[in-house]
């Protein structure tokens, strides 16, 4: 079964209003991944640049993740990538800066239904990013720290979503991101609390956590990812990996990751105009002594790379200085 589009209505999780000109919101991320039965792909939106989500969104990648962690993505440029990608099959998903009340409040106000709350190392961790994306319940009902003000906001379409503020918690889904080695250690306490839809795996910082900063391929970070996902996976959470290489998404697909991430809109800038200018003219007919070959230490990886590309491909024609796995930025 193939995942369904963001604008089918009810039975893909979305609200459709019953009037004319009545808004209707694109189904979570937690809709998504429940209603297909292949792993999702992801690309990063890491510039800022709408015009660059949007190019993203229509790639037919499953989630556009905003990077507003690490990317100069503020939150308007946050509103303006969820616009530009409103019109295709895509769900969004936002990763906010830090696991701050405030900023998750922004960020949802903004219209953003999916999150990703980074260095999320313990169980009440995961609860207090859970309670930031709910509203207070009735009493007895829930814990929920989110600022009710979505008359005011795109969440609700400005109050034309009717029910909003009651069902809100059927539109907003919480991803957190493991990647330290006490996120690993807590890894099934993580998954099982209540409001956590999935959790991301971040090999990159793991693998400073872990003492191998730069080298996310060292065995121990390779097992600490091996064993989160078997943890979290062992919770009936859906759990998804950042892997940029080939050879790495295809084996945390195996291990049995629900979704990976596998380049971003600066990746994939920087290496292809490398890539048609040299090809045209390589590095050591232009002149320059610059290396492109990927630094391990830059390259956000699970596992080691994997057998060398098929250069007789259009996406390898590069100078033997780039040619292999595009480097993915450490931060990840």
């Amino acid at each position: 079964m193939t995942a369904p589009s963001p604008l089918s209505g009810p039975a893909a999780g979305g609200t459709v209003g019953t009037a004319v000109g009545q808004p209707r919101l694109k189904p979570t991320i937690r809709e998504v991944l429940a209603a297909t039965e292949r792993p999702l792909v992801g690309l990063w939106s890491s510039s800022g640049s709408p015009v660059a989500a949007e190019i993203l969104a229509a790639s037919g990648a499953d989630l556009l993740v905003v990077d507003g962690e690490h990317g100069p993505v503020e939150l308007r440029d946050i509103l303006a990538i969820l616009q530009a990608s409103e019109a295709y099959p895509v769900t969004p998903v936002v990763r906010v800066p830090w696991n701050d009340p405030v900023r998750i409040k922004q960020v949802l106000d903004l219209g953003a239904q999916s999150i990703i709350v980074p260095m999320v190392s313990s169980a009440d961790e995961a609860r207090a990013a859970v309670a930031a994306a709910r509203y207070p319940g009735a009493e007895g009902e829930r814990l929920g720290r989110r600022g009710i003000g979505s008359a005011l906001a795109r969440s609700a379409r400005w109050g034309l979503v009717p029910g909003y503020v009651r069902g809100a918690d059927a539109h907003v889904s919480v991803i957190v991101q493991i990647e330290t080695a006490d996120g690993v250690a807590n890894a099934a306490e993580i998954a099982a609390v209540d409001g956590v839809d999935a959790v991301f795996i971040g090999p990159a910082d793991l693998a400073g956590s872990l003492g191998h900063p730069g080298a996310p391929a060292e065995p121990e970070v390779v097992a600490a990812v091996d064993a989160t996902i078997e943890a979290v996976a062992a919770e009936g959470v859906p759990v998804g990996v950042n892997a940029f290489a080939p050879a790495d998404a295809d084996r945390v697909i195996a291990r049995g990751a629900a979704f990976v991430v596998v380049s971003s809109d600066v990746t994939l800038m920087a290496t292809g105009a490398r890539a048609a200018v040299d090809r045209l003219r390589p590095a050591a007919d232009s002149g320059t002594t610059v290396d492109h070959t990927p630094d391990s230490a830059a390259v956000d990886s699970a596992t080691p790379a994997g057998p060398e590309p098929d250069t007789t491909s259009p996406a390898s024609t590069v100078s033997a200085s780039t040619v292999g796995q595009a480097p993915a930025p450490d931060q990840y």
